[in-house]
């Protein structure tokens, strides 16, 4: 390692610890990951109250949440691409100012159409800042415990963030106001815009492709149709001609797009890197992961509030001991991936999170159940960023440097839809099975989701294959 400690070539030393300048870079990097997740769930607490203040209609307060997940999930793989052509840095830095920026009109905005295009804009900065800030981790870290390590705190730190985001946005709109959840980015923003230039390095560009525009604008708008329909779905349900019609929409352009990979000279994603199955596969169960436990927020929040009759605030409370237990989970993942290997990791992570939610699937109307549910969620919490830390080191795995963007947009992809699938058909589930009260509804989902986990162990364990390093 030189000086920088991450332009050189990576010692066998640095395999195993952080050098000082690699530490800092990991906490900017970190910092910035966190204060993305948080955004996610920030304001869900505060929608009724931005409705009045901007005088929203209440059925279109769904879009100041769907505007952020369509542009955070749809460009997400263009930017992965673009952070491997044009430079991580670059992008990450681009990222951070267009955040800031969306934040203050956030902030400030007095009308709905400012706020629209301030989370549009949020959005597009969580695609552009993600995928390059975990693609300056993996390129910063060779493989090894150390990488494993950052990968774990990078999983605990985005699992606690989405936690986070739905505690603090309540407190902010109830002590001061929901305008702050907006502020506090602004000078999150300046603080990393002051000091990433200093500390982050990536190593020098070699030859640089040209950029698939024809492949780069079909998965984009697939992926946006995809999530449209999904988020559709959640509030108007699966029938909806708004749900399908989208989803129809996305397949046919997810086919288009793999017809434009398979001939063109240099495409945006090589059809090389889906063969694999660390990639293909592991991306598959981040997806599950990110989508089972969620959701399960979601179940646990309806049922602490309208079956137990707890408050919002008091039932984000309790939801924060599941978020304690991800960032455990995302503290010990890297010990767990060393003894057993990132394979072996993401099915015990399953397996463990499915025996975890399936009590939950029995419970009862009485306060008597908190108790157990805490338990539980907790350990379920703990195994499921298990799974993701494992998934991550797994999807990025012996992928070469000059696609680790890409690599890291599909991780980024993954996590964005699974947080965007799941609500929606867990709410399905509820609304179909529940009869006059919505308890049965709530059981059945559950049940299901802990069934999903057990589907997940089942297709890592069978069809991920690691490949034995070269003699």
């Amino acid at each position: 390692m030189t000086a920088t400690g991450i332009s050189a070539p990576p010692s066998a030393a640095s395999a195993d610890r952080f050098t000082g300048p690699q530490k800092i870079a990991l906490a900017l990097l970190l910092t910035a990951n966190f204060t993305l997740a948080v955004d996610f769930s920030i304001l869900n607490v505060a929608l009724p109250h931005i409705g009045r203040d901007l005088d929203f209609a209440t059925a279109a307060l769904q879009w100041i949440v769907t505007s952020f997940a369509l542009c955070a999930a749809g460009f997400t793989l263009f930017f992965g691409r673009v952070a491997d052509l044009f430079g991580r840095k670059r992008l990450f830095l681009a990222g951070i100012v267009l955040l800031g920026v969306s934040s203050l009109a956030g902030g400030l905005a007095q009308d709905p159409a400012l706020m629209l295009a301030a989370r549009a804009g949020q959005g597009v900065a969580t695609a552009m800042v993600t995928p390059a800030a975990l693609s300056l981790m993996t390129t910063m870290l060779p493989e090894g415990p150390a990488r494993s390590r950052a990968l774990g705190l990078n999983g605990a730190l985005m699992a606690a963030g989405f936690t986070t985001g739905a505690v603090l946005g309540g407190v902010l709109t109830g002590t001061v106001s929901w305008r702050w959840a907006f502020f506090i980015n602004v000078v999150i923003a300046v603080a990393v815009i002051a000091v990433a230039p200093f500390v982050l390095r990536e190593p020098p560009a070699g030859r640089r492709p040209r950029l698939d525009a024809p492949g780069a604008v079909t998965v984009t708008l697939a992926l946006v149709a995809l999530v449209l329909g999904i988020d559709t779905a959640g509030h108007a349900g699966w029938t909806h001609a708004g749900a399908w019609g989208p989803i129809l929409a996305a397949t046919v352009l997810f086919v288009i797009f793999w017809r434009v990979e398979s001939r063109i000279a240099e495409p945006l994603i090589a059809p090389a890197l889906l063969k694999r199955r660390t990639v293909a596969w592991g991306n598959l169960a981040g997806l599950l992961a990110f989508a089972t436990e969620t959701s399960l927020v979601f179940l646990l929040t309806l049922y602490l509030q309208e079956v137990l009759g707890y408050t919002a605030v008091t039932a984000g409370l309790i939801l924060a001991v599941l978020g304690i237990g991800t960032v455990l989970g995302g503290l010990i993942a890297p010990r767990v991936i060393g003894r057993t290997g990132a394979r072996t990791a993401i099915v015990v992570g399953f397996v463990v999170q499915a025996a975890a939610t399936l009590p939950l699937a029995f419970v009862g109307d009485d306060r008597g159940w908190l108790v157990p549910l805490l338990v539980v969620t907790f350990l379920g919490g703990v195994a499921n960023l298990v799974a993701i830390v494992g998934y991550t080191v797994m999807s990025t795995a012996g992928v070469p440097s000059e696609q680790q963007g890409l690599a890291t947009g599909l991780v980024t992809m993954s996590q964005q839809v699974g947080i965007t699938l799941g609500t929606p058909v867990m709410s399905a589930l509820v609304t179909g099975w529940a009869a006059t009260t919505l308890l049965p509804g709530l059981r059945f989902a559950i049940g299901v989701n802990a069934g999903i986990a057990v589907v997940a162990a089942l297709l890592v364990a069978c069809f991920l294959r690691v490949p034995k390093p070269p003699a």
